[in-house]
């Protein structure tokens, strides 16, 4: 009663609008929603400033790593190609040729040992890693290129490492599989028992040759056999120039078949049992190993972790089985 005659426009107006106070705190609930949803995108915003410093840090501080590979005296340089010879990864020639490239013109390093453990993969990207080599050596005579095999060095891995002056390999070893493959399926049987009809259009009559849901005439898989004895040729010829005399060849040897790393020392495929270790220390005399591969840049990584290639990826594997691969 007090407060009423206090404030005689309080009372007036609690009159006019008996649900004050439920507005007033739906108001003040409205306010602290607000602030609140402010606060949460500041938040996220200052989080993702600071994501990008972080990235940005690792990517400069690695750029300026690999700078400084200039100072570091004599060495022997190493490049790593680990899994399949493909456009992308370690075994691609935008990731080999640069590295290989650096490790020749760096005045401190002494020879170049490239570390293969590959299954093989792009004929393409093998051939143009060899033709890089090749050039290097000429360009680099006093400077030696030896390739070093881990657990495997079959196929497109091979034939990267025939350009070399000398391939060093373990006794267990797995090397060669000189050979070219085109691999595929075909579900014309099956849609012939489901009823189902493929209704393909195509402007050029082997547009879609390699169609798996259409037949292939005896005219097309000829063609095809055809690539693959180019292709397989090109790689004969690559290994017969990259070994010279030292290959003891045999009617086998370029059936694809592949063999131990002692066994491929006695067929003149490897020259010597050795790793990176042994042929820095013993062959090289320089123990000393910088590492030249070239590494994924963390962007990159974070990119590829949020699915940024995903569509890239998909696609390879859609027309991955119809291109030919020397594995």
């Amino acid at each position: 009663m007090n407060d009423q005659i206090l404030n005689p426009s309080s009372a007036e107006a609690d009159k006019k609008n008996p649900n004050w106070e439920r507005e007033l705190l739906e108001k003040l609930a409205t306010d602290a929603l607000r602030e609140q949803r402010l606060r949460r995108r500041w938040g996220i915003f200052f989080k993702f400033v600071l994501l990008f410093v972080v990235m940005f840090g690792f990517y400069y501080f690695s750029d300026y790593a690999t700078g400084e590979m200039e100072n570091l005296g004599h060495h022997t340089a190493l490049i790593e190609i680990d899994g399949s010879i493909e456009s992308e990864g370690s075994g691609s020639a935008q990731t080999v040729i640069p590295a290989l490239n650096r490790a020749f013109a760096d005045p401190g390093s002494v020879a170049v040992v490239v570390r293969i453990n590959s299954p093989g993969g792009s004929p393409v990207q093998a051939g143009m890693i060899n033709d890089e080599m090749g050039r290097l050596r000429k360009e680099y005579p006093e400077k030696k290129l030896y390739v070093v095999v881990d657990e495997i060095c079959a196929s497109g891995g091979y034939y990267i490492a025939v350009a070399a002056d000398k391939i060093y390999v373990n006794k267990a070893s797995i090397v060669g599989s000189i050979g070219v493959l085109m691999d595929g399926f075909g579900f014309t049987g099956i849609m012939d028992k489901l009823g189902v009809e493929r209704r393909l259009m195509t402007a050029g009559e082997n547009k879609g040759f390699m169609d798996p849901f259409s037949p292939q005439t005896e005219k097309q898989k000829a063609f095809s056999q055809g690539m693959l004895n180019e292709i397989h040729q090109q790689f004969i010829d690559a290994v017969r120039t990259g070994r010279g005399q030292r290959l003891k060849e045999t009617p086998e040897m370029f059936s694809g078949l592949f063999w131990i790393g002692t066994k491929a020392v006695q067929m003149g495929l490897a020259d010597d049992f050795g790793s990176v270790d042994s042929v820095a220390r013993d062959v090289i005399k320089v123990e000393n190993i910088v590492d030249y591969t070239q590494k994924e840049g963390l962007p990159e990584r974070v990119l590829k972790k949020f699915g940024a290639s995903i569509g890239s990826s998909a696609a390879t594997t859609i027309l991955k089985g119809n291109v030919p691969n020397i594995r």
